[in-house]
C-alpha cells in the first residue's frame, strides 16, 4: 500500500533501518515466476540510511544458480514504482535479476531531509546497491550491469566511471543533471548564467538552518501552465496526474541540492575511465538528446552505441508501450551480450 507521507518536508521516513541481508515485505517466494520481492538493506556509504528496493527474478528462477544482475536507477523526482520499475520488470523477463530502488532521502528509503537530490549521493547509491547484490548467492558478481532513466541514467554513467564492478552501462532518455540545470533543457544557456541557482541554494541552506520547513524546488513543472513546452508538459502530466503519479514522489527536491547540482558533471573523466560497454537509448525528438550525444562523444569505451527511437520524445520512453518495447528490444540483447 502506498501511504501519503509528504504532509510536510520534515515528516520522517516510515522505513526502519535493516541489516545488510534483505527483509521481504508482501512478496511471494523467489521461486515464483517473475516475482517482485520488496527488500530493505543498509546503505554502507556511512550516512546511516536504509535503501528500499524491489528485486525481480526471471522465469523458472533457481536460487541455487548465479544470474547476471542489473541495477535500475529512477529519474530525478521519481521512485522505483514508476518507470524504473517498468524497465526492471521487463528486463527480468530476459533472464536477469534486476533491482529498482529508491534513492537515499527519497521514496521509501530513509534519510533526512526528505527529497534531498545530492548528485554525489545518488551516484554512490548505485554502488551501495551493488554492495548489496554481491551478498546474494544467486547474483554473479562478475556480471553486474547498471542502467537508469533521465537523471538516473546520468548517475549510472558516473557510477560506472567510479566503480569497476559495473560491467556494462545502459541509459534511457539520459540527463546529466548538472548540465541540464546549468545549460537548460535545450543547451542554450552558458554555465556562468547558472550562478543565481547557486545563490538560491545558498539562501535555502540559511533558511533551512533557521526554520522548520525545508525550501524546495520543482523537479518537473508543478502545474500544467508552468511547462514551457509540450515535452515538459508531459513531465507534469507524468508526475502529477493519474498517468503515473505516486504518493512517495511529491515532485520536488530540496533547494539546498542546487549547491551540488550546478557544479556536478555526471560525465566527469568519462574520456579516461568510462571504458565499459555502453548503450544509450534516446528518442529522436527528445530535447534532452544532446546529453546522450555528449556522453557518446566523451566515453572512452570502444564498445559504445546509440539506439534512437524514431518519433519518441524524452517522456515517451518513460511509459509509452511501443517506445519502451523498442528500448527493451535494444537493451536486453545488449546486456545479454555484455554480461
Amino acid at each position: 500500500m502506498c501511504v501519503k507521507r509528504y504532509l510536510s518536508n520534515t515528516v520522517r521516513s516510515l522505513v526502519l533501518t535493516q541489516g545488510l541481508r534483505p527483509t521481504r515485505q508482501n512478496s511471494e517466494t523467489l521461486q515464483e515466476n517473475f516475482v517482485m520481492s520488496k527488500v530493505t538493506f543498509k546503505n554502507l556509504n556511512g550516512l546511516g540510511i536504509s535503501i528500499a528496493a524491489v528485486i525481480n527474478v526471471p522465469e523458472n528462477f533457481d536460487e541455487s544458480k548465479p544470474y547476471p544482475a542489473i541495477v535500475v536507477s529512477h529519474p530525478g523526482g521519481g521512485v522505483k514504482e514508476q518507470t524504473a520499475g517498468t524497465y526492471a520488470k521487463k528486463l527480468s523477463e530476459h533472464g536477469f535479476v534486476t533491482i529498482a530502488f529508491d534513492a537515499s532521502f527519497q521514496g521509501e528509503s530513509t534519510g533526512e531531509p526528505r527529497q534531498l537530490e545530492n548528485p554525489h549521493i545518488r551516484t554512490e547509491d548505485v554502488s551501495a546497491v551493488i554492495d548489496y547484490l554481491t551478498t546474494l548467492d544467486y547474483v554473479d558478481n562478475e556480471r553486474i550491469g547498471a542502467m537508469g532513466i533521465c537523471a538516473g541514467a546520468g548517475y549510472t554513467a558516473n557510477a560506472a566511471i567510479n566503480d569497476r564492478r559495473i560491467k556494462a552501462v545502459g541509459t534511457v532518455s539520459m540527463v546529466n543533471i548538472g548540465q541540464m540545470f546549468r545549460n537548460g533543457w535545450d543547451n542554450s544557456v552558458k554555465d556562468s548564467d547558472a550562478i543565481p541557482y547557486i545563490e538560491v541554494g545558498s539562501l535555502a541552506r540559511t533558511s533551512d538552518a533557521s526554520g522548520t520547513e525545508f525550501v524546495t524546488i520543482p523537479m518537473a513543472p508543478l502545474k500544467e501552465e508552468d511547462a514551457p513546452n509540450e515535452e515538459l508538459r508531459q513531465a507534469w502530466e507524468y508526475y502529477h496526474t493519474d498517468r503515473a503519479a505516486y504518493c512517495t514522489a511529491p515532485g520536488f527536491a530540496t533547494a539546498r541540492s542546487l549547491n551540488q547540482i550546478i557544479t556536478y558533471d555526471a560525465f566527469f573523466k568519462a574520456e579516461a575511465f568510462l571504458t565499459q560497454p555502453l548503450l544509450t537509448v534516446v528518442g529522436s525528438e527528445a530535447g534532452s538528446k544532446w546529453m546522450s550525444d555528449d556522453l557518446m562523444e566523451r566515453a572512452a569505451s570502444t564498445d559504445k552505441h546509440m539506439y534512437v527511437v524514431d518519433g519518441a520524445n524524452h517522456m515517451d520512453l518513460y511509459d509509452g508501450d511501443n517506445p519502451i518495447a523498442e528500448a527493451i528490444g535494444a537493451l536486453a540483447p545488449f546486456f545479454q551480450r555484455t554480461l
